[in-house]
């Protein structure tokens, strides 16, 4: 079926953490536009549901692996058998990530400091950087281009009290990715960020919650919703469109930019978590 503008047919797209969450709506867009898709997250069991989804949905091809992005040598072993198994890559969507376990600065100590940063920082930059290796080389090879896509939030424009090392990790990508983007132009390799805002990503469920719980999250969705100008939680339904089009040659002149996806919140004053 053609696909137009943003068809994915024959590209091979990399999601970290895409059994799940923002990473799955992206991988989401990719498929129903036709695109291979490779997925690494650490769940056998969402993986291989989230892999269905996929196939359903569209894509050419789908596989999973199970990668520990906070080792480089585990990320480096990944891409051997991605390219063994794909031959190619040509976006891949740096999105793994965890939630700073701290509340203040005051006390946030070294473990749990480089803890978080194991995973957000470096196992993002050196997933890209596998990537871009793996562009490079094809690019040498007389065909050039691929998009590199980091996952920041909002928190690199807004200073959020006591989440110092999450913060950290996200701006520290998102300059690390624009100065991907001002190396590798050459190759016709953009690299983008993308900040989502305040996101229902279907981690634990009604089904799953005590009704106390249930009227908590009712509360946060409402807290959330005032301050934002589309007046709803973000839906992991919202990254499919940016997935299509970053992991398509509809972005290919597209580089070095943060893409906000948060229903207009930034307009607003900063929030406090």
């Amino acid at each position: 079926m053609a696909k137009g503008l943003f068809d994915c047919t024959g590209k091979v797209t990399l999601v970290t953490g895409g059994n799940g969450g923002i990473g799955l709506g992206f991988a989401m867009g990719v498929a129903k536009m036709g695109g291979d898709i490779a997925i690494w997250a650490r769940n056998t069991d969402k993986n291989e549901a989230a892999a269905k989804a996929l196939r359903e949905a569209g894509a050419g091809r789908v596989e999973t692996y199970q990668v520990d992005v906070a080792s480089e040598e585990a990320i480096v072993d990944g891409y051997a058998k991605l390219l063994a198994d794909f031959g190619r890559i040509d976006c891949v969507f740096a999105n793994s990530g965890r939630a700073s376990r701290s509340r203040s600065v005051l006390t946030l100590d070294a473990a749990e400091w480089h803890d978080l940063l194991a995973v957000n920082l470096h196992g993002a930059f050196f997933t890209l950087r596998e990537g871009a290796k793996a562009m490079v080389a094809r690019a040498e090879a007389g065909e050039p281009g691929g998009s590199l896509v980091y996952c920041g939030s909002l928190s690199m424009f807004h200073g959020i009290a006591g989440i110092n090392n999450y913060a950290a990790s996200k701006g520290g990508m998102g300059a690390a990715v624009r100065g991907m983007a001002a190396e590798l132009g050459k190759y016709e390799i953009r690299a983008n960020s993308i900040a989502p805002g305040y996101i229902k990503t279907g981690i634990g469920g009604d089904g799953e919650m005590s009704e106390e719980m249930q009227a908590r999250m009712a509360a946060v969705d409402a807290h959330f919703s005032a301050k934002t100008p589309i007046h709803r939680p973000g839906a992991i339904e919202d990254f499919e469109g940016i997935g299509a089009y970053l992991a398509s040659d509809a972005s290919r002149y597209h580089s070095g930019d943060t893409i906000v996806i948060d229903g207009g919140s930034l307009v607003y004053p900063p929030y406090a978590f």
